[in-house]
């Protein structure tokens, strides 16, 4: 990953944005720009100013993981250290992270640069530039969900009447790492039978029934690339409605992925597969939005949903995950992450989104 032309891009964009330097203290950010994997780390950077900052836990791993900056290890704050390069670089307008900084710690900056450096507040400098993933990017979200898929095949000869969902979602993450993720996404949503309403059910000691549908939401994590699928099956026969309302979302899911391309708002796919839903009597049933971008972070931009004009730019990577649930019943969701590709889209996957019975 070419973390010197990613800084470049961004200090690039510093004059648009009204300011001489920005300091980015995002750790997600920070890594994105550095290769940073530590739990301390800022960036100042600037048209000729590239400054990384840490602390003393970490001097000998950025030495190894920062490369082609200027490394400073504080022995307390970062503070003082922005200042004394705020002063030699003839900063006097500095960017902050709105999202990433705590009103403390934007007071106490602003105390330490003084009357000389006005601090503005900006927003989603980095993670404009995140949305559009790179090959390397790309790769590593390919075998985050390689281990994905292959913890849900690995787990379906496993489910019994008895078993708990608590005992699923262990035996997913045990399964993702030992097709070679390095840890969990986020921790597994597994929910039996009506549990299944409950679009982010936690996993508890609800046992598995005959007639019960599972609805798994699972991802592993790869050097810090996040994979996020969800399926929904059957344990013997489900209710009728409730394979209806597979088929339902099975449908809609296909709709929105016909529809995603360049160019498309969050809006418009998400409004591809609400009406597929919509028309089918359960549009008070989907109750969130259609997906979110997939990188860094588990949820980070383009974001799809009702209100979200975010335009999709080819490269990005997105979920496509309708889901209807029915309090007392049970619930479906599919989910996918797919590429933004230069006519449409490439689901990454290979895990079937038909009604599995097992």
């Amino acid at each position: 990953m070419d973390h010197r032309l990613r800084r470049r891009t961004v200090a690039a964009r510093l004059d648009e944005l009204g300011v001489d330097a920005l300091l980015v203290t995002s750790l997600v950010n920070t890594r994105y720009l550095t290769g940073f994997t530590g739990s301390n780390g800022q960036l100042l950077i600037g048209d000729d100013l590239e400054l990384f900052l840490t602390d003393g836990r970490y001097t000998t791993s950025s030495r190894r993981e920062v490369d082609g900056i200027e490394r400073f290890t504080a022995e307390r704050s970062y503070r003082q250290a922005v200042v004394d390069r705020c002063t030699t670089a003839s900063v006097t307008r500095l960017g902050i992270e709105a999202g990433a900084m705590t009103v403390a710690e934007h007071r106490d900056l602003d105390e330490a640069l003084g009357d000389a450096v006005t601090v503005i507040g900006l927003d989603g400098v980095v993670e404009r530039e995140r949305r559009v993933k790179d090959d390397d990017e790309r790769e590593l979200l390919r075998r985050a969900q390689a281990a994905t898929d292959a913890a849900f095949a690995g787990i379906l000869d496993r489910f019994a009447v008895g078993i708990s969902e608590r005992w699923v979602a262990r035996e997913l993450e045990h399964l993702m790492i030992e097709a070679g993720a390095d840890g969990l996404a986020f921790d597994p949503i597994v929910a039996f039978g009506e549990n299944a309403a409950e679009p982010h059910h936690e996993p508890n000691h609800r046992m598995l029934e005959e007639g019960d549908v599972i609805k798994m939401d699972l991802g592993a994590l790869v050097e810090g690339y996040h994979a996020d699928m969800t399926r929904t099956i059957a344990f013997g026969q489900p209710a009728a409605e409730l394979r209806k309302i597979h088929d339902v979302v099975r449908q809609a899911q296909q709709a929105a992925i016909d529809a995603v391309r360049p160019g498309q708002t969050g809006i418009e796919v998400d409004a591809a597969a609400r009406s597929v839903i919509v028309e089918a009597g359960y549009g008070d049933r989907f109750v969130h939005g259609l997906g979110h971008g997939v990188g860094l972070e588990i949820h980070e931009g383009p974001w799809l949903g009702t209100t979200r004009d975010d335009v999709l730019p080819e490269g990005s990577v997105v979920t496509v995950e309708p889901g209807v649930y029915v309090e007392g019943i049970g619930g479906v969701r599919i989910e996918d992450m797919v590429e933004v590709t230069s006519d449409g889209c490439e689901v990454i996957g290979v895990s079937t989104r038909d009604m599995i019975e097992l």
